[in-house]
């Protein structure tokens, strides 16, 4: 069995392999930099809690490479449905806390948007929207 990289050739494969790769980059910046990737979503770690490090850099860069990379090297509608849905699911638990938890704040809505924009990419090509 020969092993192909399985290039984007519709307009659709392009938009959800496009979400995709940033959520593996997502993945790598929580892998090599988790400190960093903290940083970025304005979370703060305490010096003495080093499990909280590890939490970014095996749970959240494992989410986000796993699925991306996935998505990547199979290309697989089924595979990009659940890419849009895992980033749908997250956009309406950040939704959820922005209603109940008093999170409403400017950071909050645009990573709304951009959840919500990386869900939509891969399930327009997985339930056909977009050929």
């Amino acid at each position: 069995m020969d092993f192909a990289f399985p290039w984007p050739m519709s307009q659709g494969e392009w938009l959800a392999w496009s979400s995709a790769v940033v959520t593996a980059l997502l993945g790598l910046l929580f892998f090599l930099a988790p400190a960093l990737a903290f940083r970025v979503l304005r979370l703060q770690v305490k010096p003495e809690k080093a499990a909280a490090i590890a939490e970014g850099r095996g749970r959240m860069s494992g989410f986000y490479l796993g699925v991306g990379l996935c998505c990547i090297l199979l290309a697989q509608p089924l595979i990009y449905m659940t890419l849009g849905f895992s980033w749908l699911f997250t956009a309406f638990g950040r939704l959820l806390s922005m209603m109940s938890d008093g999170a409403n704040t400017p950071f909050n809505w645009v990573s709304i948007v951009v959840e919500l924009a990386l869900a939509a990419l891969p399930l327009a090509f997985a339930f056909g929207f977009v050929p």
